[in-house]
């Protein structure tokens, strides 16, 4: 399979040939032909390399210069002679598209060049986009030099939620300022690589890029160019056999470049990058090290768990002893992980206090907003209302009907039979085309 390396010539035996080896190597891997390195290259340079491996080794067809140092083109310049004049000792530093001044905008700079169709501007203006007028924001919207409003929800007060902007001007909906994918790392991958012999690297190259199937279609590739050009075609199957011996390793090197990442970043790591680390850990064979980064990251997990599960149930607790029970049942709807669960204590004292809010006192819209978020709760089923509310119309009985299979005792205030109830919803399957129904 054909692809390109950097190797390094470490002498010279003849006139006719040269030994290289891979940049980083320790020993030399092989000779090439003195007519295919540049003039004048000494000892030691670093070249690209474009080889051909086969199963009888590496053969390098061609010698590039490293890449981003080629030889600068000449420059004709033209000499003018005469008396040299000095001009003023100033230093020009052009500012970057993100960085323009405020006087580009229509200040008193001699940049600008736009009339501005606006008064005076003061500290807190935002510059305008365009020539003509804009419409006012909202009040809530947060000003340069005023501190932001986190967490607020957009749409009350015109207030926005502050967070990390995408180049578009928008910003990055759910995710935190600190809740970046951290950057991959390639160390264990390349050292992986760099104690290969040169037949293999193409191969785990393809393992690292997809797997084996990445493994199977190069070959396939290569041997629909070697038809088209009359070359002989290579065999799968000894491939294949090397792709297979090298798979353990270039996937344990994988993981422990996602662990190490995970270990170095601690708490920055997303949670559901962490979980996935350590779950795939099952499907590799692991070292010393790689059991260590287990351990550690394993242990990391379940503290910030542990974390989350006990904020979760604080929220719970003090929106119940605040009296705030709506609250307290949207909580429960949205534990930390899918395992998370409620204590039998803390159960019993939700569902009570759902059910004495469910009471002939309440308004009907208070009513059935709480009995939307029952419906979602895990308590549900245990929830007994209190009554129902007074001038409650047709409709909020019609969703207290459809209520009665998630929560039995709705059926006994109603005074209907108890539905079973309902299963989980499946998908509407599409009509075929042509067939109309009779």
């Amino acid at each position: 399979m054909g692809h390109r390396i950097e190797v390094e010539l470490t002498s010279q035996s003849d006139e006719t040939t040269w030994t290289w080896r891979a940049a980083g190597a320790k020993l030399p891997r092989g000779t090439v032909s003195a007519e295919l390195v540049p003039s004048g290259t000494p000892v030691g340079t670093v070249l690209r390399a474009e080889v051909e491996t086969t199963l009888d080794g590496t053969t390098v067809t061609a010698l590039l210069a490293p890449k981003g140092k080629a030889e600068p083109k000449p420059v004709e310049r033209i000499e003018i002679i005469g008396t040299p004049q000095k001009g003023p000792d100033v230093n020009v530093v052009l500012a970057g598209k993100g960085k323009r001044r405020r006087d580009d905008y229509g200040g008193d700079g001699e940049k600008s060049r736009r009339p501005s169709t606006r008064g005076p501007r003061t500290e807190g203006d935002r510059p305008p986009r365009g020539d003509g007028p804009r419409p006012p924001r909202g009040e809530g919207r947060a000003r340069e030099g005023a501190p932001a409003n986190p967490g607020g929800p957009s749409g009350q007060g015109g207030a926005r939620r502050s967070g990390p902007a995408r180049p578009g001007g928008r910003e990055s909906p759910g995710r935190e300022r600190g809740d970046r994918r951290p950057a991959a790392s390639t160390v264990f991958r390349n050292a992986a690589l760099a104690g290969l012999r040169p037949e293999q690297i193409p191969v785990a190259e393809q393992l690292i890029k997809g797997g084996i199937p990445s493994v199977r279609q190069a070959i396939t590739e290569q041997n629909t160019r070697a038809r088209a050009e009359g070359r002989p075609e290579v065999t799968e199957a000894p491939l294949m056999a090397m792709a297979e011996e090298l798979r353990p390793i270039i996937n344990l090197a994988t993981w422990k470049d996602r662990a190490s990442v995970a270990r170095t970043t601690g708490k920055d790591t997303p949670l559901r990058e962490l979980r996935s680390i350590v779950a795939s850990a099952s499907t590799v064979t692991l070292d010393d090290e790689g059991g260590q980064m287990l351990t550690a990251l394993r242990s990391s997990l379940t503290e910030r768990v542990t974390a989350l599960r006990e904020r979760w149930v604080e929220r719970i607790t003090s929106s119940l002893d605040e009296g705030r029970v709506l609250d307290a049942v949207r909580a429960s709807i949205r534990p930390p992980e899918p395992s998370a669960r409620l204590s039998a204590e803390l159960a019993v004292r939700l569902a009570g206090a759902a059910g004495e809010a469910m009471s002939p006192d309440t308004t009907p819209e208070a009513w059935l907003a709480l009995l939307e978020a029952v419906v979602e709760c895990p308590v549900r089923r245990t929830v007994k209302p209190a009554g129902l509310p007074k001038g409650a119309d047709e409709a909020l009985l019609v969703e207290a009907r459809k209520a009665a299979g998630h929560v039995p005792e709705l059926a006994r205030l109603l005074g209907i039979p108890i539905p079973p109830p309902p299963g989980p919803r499946r998908p509407v399957p599409a009509r075929p085309a042509g067939r109309r129904a009779s």
